[in-house]
């Protein structure tokens, strides 16, 4: 039964298909992803997981190659922390163990010099009235950005510690 009974079919199952594969093809997709797209096309919920059923034996859907994918470009690209991306990836209802799995992959020392680097980067650009403000300012993004609090303050210290280093 559909879950929203005004939406009208939009396309048979062959032609859904054929849709979805072209979706998935163009970036890696999560089966959430997936049925809430057959769902706004009208289709029944048994259709949605019939046709997600037939994309993962194609392997046009893998859940692990989406999250290892998803975990990588948002690290990389987007500077997300550990908990965005967790919070994220939970919102697509992915599990918990792969959610882990794909995260412990991010290297440490990267993980650390891309916070130490978007914390400096942040400083310099941020006005306040005063040092606290300012802190507070750079704490806030960083914890926007997905960032364990423990690591925020250790960069924190170190950042301000360099900038005494430099005036003195």
């Amino acid at each position: 039964m559909r879950s929203d009974m005004s939406s009208e079919r939009k396309y048979p199952l062959h032609e859904a298909l054929a849709k979805l594969e072209a979706f998935c093809a163009y970036q890696e997709r999560c089966a959430d992803e997936i049925l809430k797209k057959t769902n706004s096309w009208g289709l029944t919920s048994d259709e949605g997981l019939e046709l997600l059923n037939d994309l993962i034996e194609k392997g046009f859907v893998d859940e692990e190659r989406f999250v290892t994918s998803f975990v990588s470009g948002k690290f990389r690209f987007k500077k997300w922390g550990r908990i965005k991306i967790r919070f994220e990836l939970k919102k697509k209802r992915i599990q918990d163990d792969l959610i882990r799995k794909c995260i412990s992959t991010i290297d440490a020392d990267d993980y650390y010099s891309t916070l130490k680097d978007l914390c400096s980067k942040k400083w310099k650009e941020t006005k306040a009235k005063d040092q606290w403000e300012r802190k507070a300012k750079v704490m806030r993004f960083l914890a926007s950005k997905g960032y364990e609090s423990d690591l925020i303050a250790d960069v924190l210290q170190e950042t301000e510690q360099d900038r005494e280093r430099n005036e003195g």
